[in-house]
């Protein structure tokens, strides 16, 4: 669910808070990123000096600078890991790199520096950016507060001093700045960050209010009823942060099998250099035997047989307006086994649009009905209000000017219209107990529409309701198919996970075929209901927009953002970003990354056979080094080239046609 967090001066006067600037971490201020650019700049300017046989002495040390500026963190971090009995392959790589230059195969291990040295760089990105999301986040929150001494002096703090039982004061337009109750006051106040309702929320004594939600146009005082580092918005960073330092991402089959396949080749090396020497062999011979083994017994091909089918599925679901943000996330998403679908800004659009005009007079048509309620809700700015207007423009209406206009925050707007006293809002606060035929007639209207999922707001005239609209958030075109998609794809209906009411949710999961819903929900609800889903043996994949949806995609085996109206800590916390916001991809998605899993057995099967024949020969007979170069680079482009297939767009359009397969 999306919330507009950036506001501006009103016609009213009030200014609204912005949000402030998005704190991001430069990619060369990470070490990571220095170094492997530097390592990449160097092999690019030696290698053309290479292949068009210049003196070694123009490359060599090129080459050399490529190794140390590329290899050495790698190489560093891995001597670290021994220390804890731990042999990873980035080490690994370190040391076949450094024995093909030893063998004369510089080119080879240089650019097998550069491969994992980009990769650690990527990988540092990543984390820096969510680090500065959840920095983000905290912004949300004021940093100062309007607190209430016991003789009503006003005084400003901060707002991490305040403590329970303190009695705050929130003037229009500004962000509350602790969790606590309404003393008095009233206001529609927007939650989206916290609920993800769509639109502001009526509140008054008694109501509950949340750290980080905007005011509107009331002045509230409000007791503190959470300390703020346990407000809601502070626990949402929490769970975000807990959620990222603790789900263990499922490892690419390669780092499954790293640490005996690392220990294997190493120690097959050695004893294939150290043993014949025991036995009187020449060193020479030896020495080259063991290199010829350490380059046919590189796991570049399995890397290879890795990462090309997932980097190219990466590749062709970004041009069809998916970004997936890594290769453990693409293979990730094709082993979820039960969805969890947001609603609002997921499966609808996220802006609130008039869906019903319905006169209560034989004499007023739907037009003279939108008529009178645009030119009296224009002035406003609520989003209800920008909804009746826009219905106006959009039939090509003429919105005559309103005087006299005031707005009563929860009950709704008044204005002269053509001489007449209009009053539009909640059905409830208009009516106000009046039992009349004309009143009741409006009350089962309103009724009626409500239990449609609508959201209503009354039109009176001179006293005597004349109308009623009903405004909702238009459900996705392709929201059905998707539902019925995903659910083929995984064998099990989708779930409804929602902060919005439950009636509407009911409402718009009976629309696209959902049984399942769980609506209501605060950010720490959501993140229980992925836990249950996965405490029954589910891989959940969690698709989402908001802020409250975050945790719940950090949560999650798999979380997917909708990235145009999406905020910045769900894209961070998400794992894949739909750009266009077109609902389709994600089952699309999904069926590319099953794909590319496929592709990723074949090339190992394939890697394995190559390196599995090369080193026999070695062992058993007399491999020719040039030979066995040949045979490992072939086996590279081969699994390499099988990989790239997924590139092509026919690979997309067999997915989106075949996902439901």
């Amino acid at each position: 669910m999306s919330s507009t967090l950036t506001r501006s001066t009103t016609p009213d006067g009030v200014r609204h808070d912005a949000a402030p600037p998005r704190r991001r971490t430069r990619i060369l201020a990470l070490p990571e990123a220095r170094w492997a650019a530097a390592a990449l700049a160097l092999f690019l300017i030696a290698l053309p000096l290479h292949l068009l046989g210049a003196p070694a002495w123009s490359w060599g040390p090129l080459f050399a600078l490529t190794y140390v500026t590329g290899g050495w963190e790698p190489g560093w971090a891995g001597l670290q890991a021994l220390k804890d009995k731990t042999l990873d392959v980035d080490l690994l790589m370190v040391v076949a790199a450094l024995g093909a230059a030893a063998i004369g195969q510089v080119l080879d291990g240089a650019l097998l520096i550069v491969i994992f040295a980009t990769s650690g760089a990527l990988e540092a990105i990543a984390t820096a950016r969510t680090a500065d999301s959840v920095r983000g986040l905290l912004d949300l929150a004021p940093t100062t507060a309007t607190r209430l001494t016991d003789d009503g002096v006003e005084e400003e703090v901060p707002t991490g001093q305040l403590r329970v039982g303190d009695t705050v004061l929130v003037r229009p337009g500004e962000r509350i700045g602790a969790d606590g109750r309404l003393l008095d006051g009233a206001s529609d106040v927007d939650q989206a960050t916290i609920t993800g309702e769509p639109l502001p929320v009526a509140k008054e004594a008694g109501d509950e209010v949340f750290a980080g939600t905007l005011n509107g146009t009331g002045a509230l005082r409000v007791e503190v009823e959470r300390d703020p580092s346990d407000s809601v918005i502070a626990r949402i960073v929490a769970m975000v942060e807990e959620a990222s330092e603790t789900k263990a991402p499922t490892q690419l089959f390669i780092e499954k099998v790293e640490q005996r396949y690392s220990l294997g080749m190493v120690v097959a090396t050695l004893a294939l250099f150290a043993v014949p020497l025991l036995f009187g062999a020449a060193v020479q011979p030896t020495l080259l035997r063991a290199m010829t083994f350490m380059i046919v017994a590189s796991p570049c091909a399995v890397v290879l047989a890795t990462m090309p089918p997932l980097l190219s599925a990466i590749a062709n679901a970004g041009r069809h307006g998916v970004l997936i943000k890594s290769a453990v996330v693409m293979e990730r998403l094709g082993q979820i086994d039960q969805v969890a679908l947001d609603k609002t800004g997921t499966l609808t659009e996220g802006t609130p649009q008039v869906t019903d005009v319905r006169p209560l007079t034989t004499g007023l048509s739907e037009e003279g009905l939108l008529t009178l309620a645009a030119a009296a809700e224009h002035p406003s700015e609520h989003p209800l209000a920008r909804a009746v207007v826009d219905a106006a423009r959009t039939r090509g209406l003429d919105i005559p000017l309103a005087t006299d206009f005031a707005s009563t925050p929860g009950t709704g707007v008044t204005a002269t219209v053509g001489g007449q006293a209009v009053a539009i809002g909640n059905p409830a606060r208009l009516l106000n107990g009046r039992d009349g035929r004309a009143e009741r007639h409006a009350a089962a209207l309103a009724e009626q529409l409500a239990e449609h999922g609508r959201t209503v707001v009354l039109v009176e005239v001179d006293g005597a309701p004349v109308g009623a609209l009903g405004i909702a958030d238009r459900l996705r075109t392709e929201a059905a198919a998707t539902v019925t998609a995903l659910g083929a794809l995984t064998g099990t209906a989708p779930v409804l996970i929602t902060g919005d009411n439950p009636r509407a949710a009911a409402h718009l999961a009976a629309e696209v075929g959902i049984t399942d819903v769980r609506a209501g929900l605060l950010p720490q609800e959501k993140v229980s209901a992925v836990r249950e889903l996965e405490a029954a043996g589910g891989r959940v994949l969690v698709v989402g927009d908001g802020v409250n949806d975050a945790p719940a995609l950090a949560a999650a085996h798999t979380g997917i953002a909708m990235g145009r109206a999406g905020s910045d800590l769900a894209l961070e916390a998400a794992d894949a970003v739909i750009v266009r916001d077109e609902l389709a991809t994600v089952p699309a998605a999904v069926a590319l990354s099953r794909r590319a899993r496929h592709l990723v057995v074949q090339n190992l099967v394939i890697a394995a056979a190559f390196i599995t024949a090369l080193v026999i020969w070695d062992l058993a007979g007399t491999l020719p080094l040039p030979l066995g170069v040949a045979g490992h680079e072939g086996s590279t482009v081969i699994v390499g080239l099988n990989g790239l297939r997924l590139l092509a767009d026919t690979a997309w359009k067999r997915a989106r046609d075949d996902n439901g397969r």
